[in-house]
């Protein structure tokens, strides 16, 4: 197994700056080309590399600046792929929530095109020396989970097992020998659907899909191990369990025991960053699953607000996993990234450097090093 670059880390993604959003207003009405929001968004990704270096991070990622969503702008790059834009839902509350968009497979799924190797070129070329450029990717499983039998297209396959889970991680496979061969050594999957099947409510959804929820967390740790099988040597593979974080609210809540077996002992993950920020997320016992050479990267820290945790309180709560988990099998981490969609969360920018902060100091009293 790979090890982190720290036993601190970051999920992705970052506010974007004003600058950027007016960009990409002004590319959807065509008022500027492709080249010239491309542009403005290497400007972006070289000031918020600088800001990741500052704070002290090792890992180091473009924050997600090229991208509207973190999953559809990828997905939708895979050939056999087409998804619908999701649309803002107010609800009776007055509180607002992001409709799944509707991902579904028309075609056999196939890698047809490198898909991150330009944006992660530009990355490398502005990361310093001896920190780690990361590229962050949607799971596989999100072709599956969404839309279950009824997103993937009949006549492309008639049976799901195994043509179609080959050919999506043979399609993966593609693009993360693609990676490799540009440098890229460490690479992150954000999956929302096992955390989704922690929700009694997803749960139900997936039933009402056809599916059982109890089987699905073994069936999906087939599916990645599949992508895992194709990784090339050497390229650290870790996933981030989201429960949603649309402008600082969340889809899914529950404890990860129906799935945990299936996460941390059948998948062949190097690390996990789980989202444990409040009390949405149960206990740590689920960690009692985690075999020897694997890291979970406790996400501690929420990013959803601008209140910040005590250190005190933190390392409390490390010292508590650590009693289901080796100290030495874990990390500290934000829950999330501070803009899983290029909306952000309703957080200040000055919040993320503080929230990073206390992140890595916390990170450093509990376990040494730089």
């Amino acid at each position: 197994m790979m090890q982190l670059p720290a036993r601190y880390d970051h999920v992705g993604s970052f506010l974007r700056p004003q600058y950027l959003l007016e960009a990409r207003a002004q590319k959807a009405k065509g008022e500027i080309t492709p080249e010239q929001l491309r542009r403005v968004e290497d400007k972006a990704i070289t000031e918020i590399v600088k800001f990741q270096e500052d704070v002290g991070l090792q890992s180091i990622t473009d924050g997600e600046f090229r991208r509207t969503y973190f999953h559809i702008d990828f997905l939708e790059q895979l050939g056999g792929v087409k998804t619908d834009i999701p649309v803002t839902i107010r609800k009776p509350d007055g509180t607002e929530e992001l409709a799944p968009p509707v991902i579904r497979v028309i075609d056999k799924v196939r890698h047809a095109k490198d898909i991150q190797k330009a944006d992660f070129e530009y990355l490398k070329s502005q990361v310093s020396a001896g920190r780690t450029p990361k590229v962050t990717i949607p799971s596989p499983t999100m072709l599956h989970f969404r839309g279950g039998r009824a997103g993937i297209s009949k006549d492309a396959y008639p049976e799901l097992d195994p043509a179609f889970y080959d050919d999506v991680a043979k399609a993966y496979g593609d693009e993360l020998r693609s990676l490799y061969e540009a440098g890229c050594r460490y690479v992150q999957m954000d999956d929302t659907n096992l955390a989704y099947l922690c929700d009694e409510k997803m749960r139900e959804a997936a039933r009402q899909r056809g599916d059982d929820p109890n089987e699905l967390p073994h069936r999906y740790a087939t599916f990645i191990n599949k992508v895992v099988a194709q990784k090339p040597q050497g390229m650290l593979l870790a996933m981030h369990l989201c429960r949603g974080n649309f402008k600082s609210t969340h889809a899914a809540a529950g404890n990860y025991e129906p799935v945990a077996e299936a996460l941390l002992k059948e998948m062949d993950i190097d690390a996990y960053f789980m989202e444990y920020d409040d009390e949405r997320s149960g206990d740590f016992r689920p960690l009692r699953y985690l075999p020897k050479g694997k890291t979970v990267v406790l996400g501690l820290v929420t990013t959803k607000f601008g209140q910040l945790e005590s250190k005190d309180a933190l390392k409390r709560r490390i010292e508590e996993a650590a009693k289901y988990a080796p100290m030495e099998q874990l990390a500290l981490s934000p829950q999330c990234g501070f803009s899983s969609t290029v909306h952000g969360n309703n957080i200040a920018v000055e919040d993320q450097r503080n929230k990073l902060r206390l992140v890595i100091e916390t990170a450093r009293e509990m376990w040494g090093g730089n």
